[in-house]
């Protein structure tokens, strides 16, 4: 069973792997409109086109046998006998029992490693994408496999190679030893509408070619799992089993991956996400010609601009990512990155959300050079960056603390000594001694450094003050804490 991932909202965002029997339910769509309604002389929309529904069951006789389920069994590490026995005389709420779980697992006498391998199964789902036996699937589907098992709707079993995964966008591609296999046609998530009617054809709960229907909800969902995939949102139900399984639009084409689920749960209520399939096609092709895949990566760490950020910032609404760190001769420092800067488009590519940055970059070769286009100051700038490679050190992103307070700025501040700045290796910048009013409210710490306001270096308490007084509804606190740097939006009133 894959463990659940912890979203900010505590929401859980269920990886839908693991073969675990339940009951499944089946229902309907119905439809219905209003007739004999009385006339009106104000004049109306024009109602939308009257649409049938698809042919969903020839696309399911017809693509379904391209479909397979697929088995895996590996082994996962857990406590000896010895340490579960130990740990057997304390109360599992006792904070120490976590304690010495985790001490015990990982130390027992002598020093030695008080784990044990234990066997684990799960299912998936995957699709045939070419007929000498090429598979696509999820990458967290066939994770520390040690023997992958597919099976085709025929019946027929066999023991499939895996040729690579790529953890970045969870996929993950197969080999089987067959000739002369169906496939499945891959379509264009481009041309894909929200509203449209999609399908998913998979194994949830280990019952092999399940057919649940939907409509495309949303394109382009960035999810907090640090992954480089614009993802597609669906309320087609989609339950552990059906990750890997294909996302067919109307005509039977393959337009997404089946991948996550967000549940309070850990099964379906409503909301499904799948992988693009042009990012999926991009990770095959490197995967089948190299057995790996590569990703780009800029060496920024970015955060959301919210309202406050653009008030601040003087941009025209809240869109791009605002750049709150960069790795010291990274790609991005090469391009002559500050931070504070808001990155609007990459080769003309539109960067609304800041996960949309990471995405579009991650998809791109290394060593690759792209266009950004940037907000600084006030006035909008271009520059040239070359890429590098994620696999040698992946960007990261910062979490912004959206919360905003009213009224003074409410910070004691003092410059740092020459011992202070050496520590915290910044040049220059103001330490945080006391926090009162919008700056505690908008999460501002006693004890944080901080580096600039608006874009402007803290050298001193007078620009600090220069800086309020210019500001407008809002101002953008760059502070240090610990190792991260984060911008702090603060009303101003």
């Amino acid at each position: 069973m894959k463990a659940a991932l912890i979203s900010p909202r505590a929401l859980v965002i269920a990886l839908a792997s693991a073969g675990v029997i339940g009951a499944v339910g089946a229902g309907a769509y119905t439809s219905a409109r209003a007739v004999g309604a009385p006339a009106t002389t104000a004049a109306v929309a024009a109602p939308a086109a009257m649409v049938t529904l698809p042919d969903f069951s020839t696309i399911t006789s017809r693509d379904g046998p391209a479909v397979v389920n697929i088995s895996v069994t590996g082994t996962e590490k857990a406590p000896d006998d010895d340490t579960m026995a130990q740990l057997q005389g304390i109360d599992p709420d006792d904070p120490m029992f976590q304690f010495f779980r985790h001490f015990q697992g990982q130390m027992g006498p002598r020093g030695q490693q008080a784990q044990r391998a234990v066997p684990v199964r799960s299912q998936g789902s995957g699709f045939i994408v070419d007929p000498s036996g090429i598979i696509m699937t999820n990458a967290h589907v066939v994770k520390d496999a040690k023997e992958v098992t597919v099976k085709l709707t025929d019946r027929r079993e066999y023991r499939a190679k895996v040729l690579g995964a790529d953890a970045k966008t969870d996929i993950a591609v197969l080999k089987i030893d067959a000739k002369n296999l169906p496939v499945l046609a891959l379509g264009n998530t481009k041309d894909l509408k929200v509203g449209e009617w999609v399908l998913a054809i998979g194994s949830p709960f280990g019952f092999e070619n399940t057919v649940t229907a939907g409509v495309v909800s949303a394109k382009g969902r960035s999810l907090p799992d640090d992954s480089y995939v614009p993802f597609i949102q669906t309320d087609v139900a989609v339950n552990p089993g059906n990750s890997g399984g294909p996302l067919l639009n109307a005509r039977g084409e393959v337009v997404g991956i089946n991948s996550q689920i967000y549940s309070r749960s850990g099964g379906y209520q409503g909301v499904s996400f799948a992988i693009p399939i042009d990012v999926a096609v991009q990770v095959k092709d490197q995967i089948v010609a190299t057995g790996k895949a590569t990703h780009a990566r800029l060496g920024v760490a970015v955060q959301e601009v919210n309202q406050a950020f653009a008030d601040s910032f003087k941009l025209d609404k809240p869109e791009g990512a605002l750049v709150s760190n960069i790795e010291k001769g990274g790609p991005g420092d090469h391009a002559g990155l500050k931070a504070g800067d808001v990155i609007r488009k990459v080769d003309g590519q539109a960067i609304v959300s800041s996960g949309d940055l990471p995405a579009v970059i991650g998809q791109q070769a290394p060593g690759k050079k792209v266009t950004l286009e940037v907000w600084r100051q006030g006035e909008r700038q271009e520059l040239q960056a070359k890429l590098g490679d994620a696999s040698d050190k992946p960007a990261q992103v910062a979490k912004a603390d959206n919360t905003a307070g009213q009224g003074k700025l409410g910070l004691a501040l003092r410059p740092l000594q020459p011992q202070e700045q050496r520590a915290a290796s910044v040049d220059g910048g103001l330490l945080i001694e006391d926090v009162a009013g919008p700056s505690a409210m908008a999460g501002v710490q006693a004890g944080d450094v901080l580096l600039a306001i608006n874009g402007t270096p803290a050298k001193s308490l007078e620009q600090v003050r220069q800086a309020v007084a210019k500001a407008d509804k809002s101002v953008a606190l760059l502070i240090q804490r610990g190792e991260d740097k984060i911008f702090v939006p603060v009303r101003l009133g």
